[in-house]
């Protein structure tokens, strides 16, 4: 398989939209319609079906990590590896199925650190969990844990192509979770746990 192919097969399946296939599998009304119109694991839980945005986080999560795993078991070095990650992370938020309208990213990029190395994604969800519990901001936690993401990517694998490529996630990511800065800045972000008729916030 050529580079090019291989970028090409990991953005499509990224762009694979799966909170949009579980609300469907669950009867749920299409998360776009509702709470922060994200199709994202976040929006997905303020349906009040758990199980479907447990289903939603880890289809995300598995695209992500699957586009780096596939890459390495077709013979690709571990910076072409990381970029085919980042390839499915770019479908997830520019889906082709969702006219490139699609999630922020936050599940998808954890599944492709998962991939690039344990460490950091275990690193980076608990950063996540440690500012989600304390704040209750989904879209703080998130945004802490892309900042950090890059900085252990440093402390374990040194400067390499994969670490550049958690540096563009997290530009992504931030860019994404743009109105949720505003909101938290102006104290009207939604937390974790609101319903999908309440606060606008974050969701991955």
């Amino acid at each position: 398989m050529s580079f090019l192919l291989l970028l090409v097969a990991a953005y499509l399946l990224g762009s694979i939209p799966f909170a949009v296939v579980t609300s469907k599998l669950f009867g749920l009304e299409d998360p776009r319609k509702y709470g922060s119109g994200n199709p994202g694991a976040t929006n997905v839980l303020r349906s009040g079906n758990r199980g479907a945005a447990a289903l939603t986080l880890i289809g995300d999560s598995l695209k992500g990590w699957l586009a780096v795993w596939a890459a390495t078991q077709l013979g690709f070095d571990a910076g072409q590896a990381a970029l085919a990650g980042l390839a499915a992370f770019v479908g997830h938020v520019f889906s082709l199925f969702l006219r490139f309208n699609g999630g922020k990213g936050v599940a998808t990029a954890l599944g492709v650190l998962a991939g690039i190395d344990a460490r950091i994604a275990v690193f980076s969800a608990m950063i996540w969990l440690m500012i989600a519990y304390t704040s209750r901001y989904s879209s703080a936690a998130a945004l802490s844990a892309a900042l950090a993401a890059p900085l252990a990517g440093l402390f374990f694998l040194g400067p390499e192509v994969s670490v550049a490529v958690m540096v563009v996630i997290a530009a992504m990511l931030i860019w994404r979770h743009r109105a949720n800065i505003a909101r938290l800045r102006a104290g009207t972000e939604g937390k974790i746990g609101g319903n999908k008729n309440k606060d606008k916030q974050s969701a991955s």
